[in-house]
């Protein structure tokens, strides 16, 4: 009887330290409260899912546990009110300690990967400032400098943690008005190196295929670019979107020599003042020669476009792609960036300059416009 009482205190144990091995436990602490709440939150792809709502005893102490499947971690956020105080990947078994502040500085001890995205998170965090700083005070060469110093960290990073789903959010990071920091053609390269390690450490993942999905749609656009790089001169694929009033306007209708399709967005300030410091001046210089302008604004709010157009009173044809960063129109012109310029001249496609180099443009249409 004693030995099949043992025997029943260990296969209970076991069965204990089992469970557990399944669940990541976070213990943490916020400073400087007492009986609040912290909202726990998982990444789901592209938005948060609330998971619980956690009372903070009155040393400001909480504790949770949240399943893991095998070979799947998954992006754990903190948030206190609306300020995120916690961003944490775990894996099954994990424990981890965080303390943190209401304002969402915090440490984490028991997790690598956590570690990893809390450096990521703050790299990026930084980064967001100091490029709106700069925006405000109108300093283009500061905000090129900014971008592409980080630019260049971020592919550093995601080239020496390509087997860690931290490289994922590196990955997916946006500047203002959603453009993504990953925004060149050949940015496919890198998504698909990553993709294929992380598809041989966590080939179950959602976050690894999310990262396949958006890595086979930027090759498709790089074939679609090299495609059109080799063939300078091609046939184009018409548009047709609804101007202000609603009437839907085609590129084909629009009058002029070389017709400019100018693809942007309101959502940046630097490209709504491009249209009256740059493009404006450009356009009464060579639309008497025969210079015709086709806008396409890939904007969501459509209120905010037709606000900015009809402050600056832009004199050529304005259309708007309400469905935005998810227009077939970026890969079908391959457009990785905004803003962008094609010219059509007669009927086909012609390479073009760009559209940041003023000067350029100028030179391309004096040849083009004599």
């Amino acid at each position: 009887m004693k030995n099949f009482k043992t025997f029943i205190y260990i296969s209970a144990a076991a069965l204990m330290v089992a469970g557990c091995g399944k669940k990541a436990v976070i213990d943490g602490t916020i400073t400087g409260v007492q009986d609040a709440s912290v909202v726990v939150k998982q990444l789901d792809i592209n938005k948060f899912r609330t998971l619980d709502t956690l009372a903070v005893d009155k040393s400001g102490r909480f504790s949770y546990k949240i399943d893991i499947a095998e070979g799947q971690p998954e992006f754990i956020y903190l948030f206190y009110g609306e300020t995120k105080v916690a961003s944490l990947l775990l894996d099954r078994g994990d424990r981890v300690k965080v303390t943190s502040d209401t304002l969402g500085h915090y440490t984490v001890e028991g997790s690598e990967e956590s570690l990893k995205l809390q450096k990521v998170d703050k790299a990026y965090s930084d980064f967001i400032v100091e490029l709106t700083n700069a925006a405000a005070s109108v300093d283009q060469l500061a905000m090129n400098k900014l971008y592409i110093n980080y630019y260049r960290d971020c592919v550093k990073y995601v080239m020496e943690n390509g087997k860690s789903l931290t490289s994922v959010p590196v990955l997916f990071q946006q500047l203002g008005g959603g453009s993504p920091v990953f925004a060149q053609s050949t940015d496919a390269l890198l998504f698909r190196a990553v993709t294929d390690s992380l598809k041989t450490t966590y080939p179950e993942s959602a976050y690894t295929r999310a990262l396949e999905a958006e890595t086979v749609k930027r090759e498709k656009a790089l074939e679609l670019g090299v495609q059109i790089q080799n063939a300078p001169r091609t046939g184009y694929i018409d548009i047709e979107l609804p101007d202000l009033t609603g009437k839907k306007i085609k590129l084909s209708e629009t009058d002029g020599k070389v017709v400019m399709v100018y693809f942007w967005s309101t959502a940046a300030a630097d490209q709504k003042m491009f249209n009256i410091d740059k493009l404006l001046p450009i356009y009464k210089e060579f639309a008497p020669k025969g210079l015709g302008l086709y806008a396409v604004s890939l904007d969501a709010d459509k209120t905010a476009w037709a606000t900015a157009v009809r402050s600056q009173n832009l004199p050529w044809t304005n259309v708007c792609d309400i469905r935005a960063a998810a227009s077939p129109l970026r890969a079908l012109y391959n457009v990785q960036t905004l803003p962008t310029v094609v010219f059509i001249i007669d009927g086909e496609v012609d390479t073009a300059p760009s559209v940041s180099d003023a000067a350029s443009l100028r030179t391309y249409l004096a040849s083009k416009l004599r």
